[in-house]
């Protein structure tokens, strides 16, 4: 078994030495005799279908994308989306870019150790570019199947730079190295622990044991599908069709990967849906019937929860302290044809006229729960992050709890799977609290799916629940009603 990987730095790709090209340059290391005409199977997440040679822009959008993830700490979308010339890019290309940076991302642990075999020294922060170069290519090698040629010409141009000139040679001898290695080599590596800062692997192995988190890991390396949550529930079967998509038991719609730009699928333009994972649609049914109950959502945006309970027929406030993502929200209500109201707001100190019927706390959290759509969040989030966020989110239940009117409804949920900011966070809550006592959540709620429930009644997925269908997000709710 490899060493558990930690949070990569740029330029920690491994171990380079002297190269008969220029002294004191770094050189790729020679081939091994375990890695010379081995033939395994590829490590996980490899996808089989070939990725056909694309234009450098979508690469160098990639490229630079990746410095600010793992240099700035830029979230995915935030950075590539900042990149010049990235949307006047094709929708292919775009599609692309993303796949690549995502991909790198998912299997840093990996590759930081495939280069760390390749080279014979650490190329150092000086080199960061073709770090980077030799990352975006050794994904498309060994995860994304693009043809040889492609990765290492496109590569190459890449490195046709000020800061990487002089490693080009490098840079195509150890892209073609492992392009005749890479099978030998993924099959000695344990991506499991690769993928995952050793840190976050301690803690979760400790909540949910090896077996658990080994496959919800697998289930993360996967290109995450695309769920919907359908506006009207009675139409589900019918866009079912249309869109050649899958109906879940927890409800909502899932269509694979690749189905191109989400505005052209059937049903968008008139509002018959949004997109969200099915994990993160199950916290808002926690509410049951809210027509004509006053509902506040609270940290709301993207808004997937509020478009729930707006087409429920609640009387639906909405409030974030993020403008940017409310006016996403607003437009989005728009779209589907719903009505809430939108408050611009920090919600620790937000005080309405009137309580709520229902109130709902999405609050901010480690993510680790989203790390198969958010790849980043693994190298971003750090353990010294989470005493922060615990103390945020005691400070949001408290603020929220005084929202709530008699008899009424308190949902809290995050997407992390760490439970120091789920079922301890409850507890930590309700020691202080003795005016709310716990709703257990049944099996029927949860598209009778009992592996969704703890022995507490709350929700907890993980992203192996539903691995035939192509896992979950991980989530933990909690449903409270005030006496």
């Amino acid at each position: 078994m490899t060493q558990r990987n930690s949070r990569p730095h740029s330029g920690s790709a491994g171990k380079t030495g002297p190269t008969s090209q220029a002294k004191g340059t770094p050189k790729a290391k020679g081939p091994s005799k375990s890695s010379r005409g081995a033939q395994s199977s590829r490590g996980a997440g490899s996808s089989r279908a070939k990725q056909s040679a694309q234009p450098a822009d979508a690469r160098a959008s990639a490229l630079a994308a990746l410095d600010e993830v793992l240099q700035k700490g830029r979230p995915l979308e935030e950075a590539l989306a900042g990149q010049p010339g990235y949307r006047t890019l094709a929708v292919r290309d775009r599609a692309f870019a993303r796949r690549l940076l995502a991909g790198t991302l998912r299997h840093l642990g990996q590759i930081d150790d495939l280069l760390s075999r390749l080279l014979e020294r650490p190329l150092g922060v000086r080199n960061r570019r073709a770090t980077n170069i030799l990352r975006l290519g050794v994904c498309q090698l060994a995860f994304l199947e693009t043809p040889a040629h492609a990765a290492v010409s496109t590569a190459l141009s890449l490195a046709e730079h000020p800061h990487s000139r002089s490693l080009k040679g490098l840079v195509n001898a150890v892209l073609r190295r492992l392009d005749r290695e890479k099978d030998s080599l993924l099959a000695e590596q344990d991506a499991a622990r690769l993928n995952l800062p050793a840190w976050l692997w301690d803690r979760l192995e400790a909540a949910y044991g090896e077996a658990d988190l080994r496959a919800s890991l697998a289930v993360q390396l996967q290109e995450p599908p695309l769920d919907l949550t359908v506006r009207e529930p009675r139409e589900e079967d019918e866009l079912a069709r249309s869109l050649e998509a899958q109906v879940l038991p927890v409800g909502g719609l899932r269509l694979p990967s690749g189905r191109g730009e989400v505005t052209a699928l059937s049903g968008y333009a008139e509002g018959r849906w949004w997109v969200q994972d099915a994990a993160a649609a199950l916290p808002a049914r926690l509410a049951g019937e809210v027509k004509g109950r006053r509902v506040y959502d609270l940290c709301a945006a993207p808004g997937g929860k509020t478009c729930q309970l707006a087409a429920g027929g609640g009387e639906v406030t909405a409030v974030d302290l993020s403008g940017p993502r409310l006016k996403r929200l607003q437009e989005n209500l728009v779209r589907l044809g719903l009505r809430a109201e939108v408050v611009t707001a920090d919600v620790a100190t937000w005080e309405p006229a009137e309580a709520a019927d229902v109130v709902l706390l999405d609050a901010p959290c480690s993510s680790t729960g989203t790390l198969r759509r958010h790849p980043d969040v693994a190298w971003l989030k750090r353990e010294e992050d989470i005493p922060g966020l615990c103390a945020l989110q005691d400070r949001l239940l408290a603020a929220a709890a005084k929202l709530v009117a008699p008899g009424g409804l308190l949902i809290y949920a995050i997407c992390s799977l760490l439970p120091e900011e789920g079922p301890e966070r409850i507890a930590a809550f309700l020691q202080e609290h003795g005016e709310f006592t716990r709703v257990p959540v049944t099996a029927a709620e949860v598209g009778d799916r009992p592996e969704l429930l703890t022995q507490a009644g709350e929700l907890r997925s993980l992203p192996c629940h539903l691995a035939e269908l192509g896992g979950l997000d991980g989530f933990y709710a909690c449903r409270l009603r005030r006496s």
